[in-house]
């Protein structure tokens, strides 16, 4: 049984690139020739904004640090506001990058064309410590999410990983390439890296999923409690404590796969903050991303959805 998180109750999402989310749907994408859009949405995005925003509306508070650009916050101010997550994000000269979804439903494809984001100077990556080292006296769960930007250093997870957990907070990374490998060293409490991310972080590759489940029981063992890691269509693994359990999500129409993973990132972090045990975990972090799979934006279905799909996913033993 896993424990609840209830001293200090409040979940704080750092993004340090953020971005705004332009999905375009495009019937028969194709590379080289010309398409036409039928349907264009605009969302706040980066992991951990996405994260914050599956998370929030519960009775959990919910908070949002990281980076944005000053001259194209509009889109994150509504969502904040309009999710009720509470906003410690600091603002920089500049604009907040755009990334680009094009959506082919028919081909069951999505093409992704992420910009460069802010350029983040020293001065503001040093503000930015101060504030998460404030907010942990207040905050027991915190989600470090996604790519760093120009000026922040490799190491920036490693960082707050360290300074965090001599607060006492739990602390989930979910990144890639270098800055996962520094914060792995760090050992937070949950990862959950994807198998190609996976294979990178270990330098070697993985060919079947008996070495992506024997790669993550590696990593639990080293000291990282809860390792996760998803298998696109196929499901995710989840280790903790020397168990290990394989959950598959029933079928579900594919509008985006953008934010699944942060989905059930949310929903593992939910999960936990109720006290239940690994299964139970599993089974909402795989429903959340299964439900947000229908769903263009970081928006989950009705909570009867929700447990309908949580029934649906089939959880084994490894």
């Amino acid at each position: 049984m896993t424990e609840a998180i209830t001293p200090r109750p409040g979940v704080v999402t750092v993004t340090l690139n953020a971005a705004i989310d332009q999905t375009l749907d495009v019937p028969g994408f194709t590379a080289g020739a010309v398409n036409r859009a039928v349907a264009e949405t605009r969302t706040a995005g980066g992991k951990g904004i996405n994260v914050a925003a599956f998370l929030a509306g519960g009775s959990t508070p919910v908070t949002a640090t990281g980076f944005l650009g000053e001259e194209n916050t509009a889109v994150f101010d509504a969502l904040f506001r309009r999710r009720g997550i509470r906003d410690r994000c600091l603002r920089l000269a500049g604009r907040s990058r755009v990334n680009i979804k094009l959506v082919d439903r028919e081909g069951r494809s999505v093409t992704d064309i992420n910009l460069p984001g802010l350029h983040v100077p020293a001065e503001s990556w040093r503000g930015l410590l101060t504030v998460v080292d404030d907010l942990a006296a207040a905050n027991r769960t915190f989600i470090l999410s996604g790519s760093v930007p120009m000026g922040v250093p490799d190491t920036a997870y490693a960082e707050m990983v360290a300074a965090l957990r001599r607060r006492g907070a739990f602390v989930v990374v979910d990144a890639s390439g270098p800055p996962l490998r520094h914060a792995v060293a760090a050992r937070p409490d949950m990862v959950k890296p994807n198998a190609a991310e996976l294979a990178e972080l270990l330098g070697r590759p993985l060919k079947d999923r008996a070495e992506v489940v024997r790669a993550a029981r590696d990593l639990s063992e080293s000291g990282i409690a809860l390792v996760v890691v998803s298998l696109g269509a196929e499901g995710a693994v989840f280790v903790e404590g020397g168990r290990a359990l394989l959950a598959v999500p029933p079928p579900v129409e594919v509008a985006s796969t953008v934010g699944a993973g942060d989905a059930m990132v949310a929903g593992v972090v939910a999960a936990r903050l109720d006290g239940v045990g690994l299964e139970d975990c599993a089974r909402r972090g795989t429903a959340f991303a299964a439900g947000t799979l229908s769903r263009l934006g970081p928006e989950l279905p009705s909570p009867d959805r929700l447990a309908e799909l949580m029934r649906a996913v089939r959880v084994e033993e490894l």
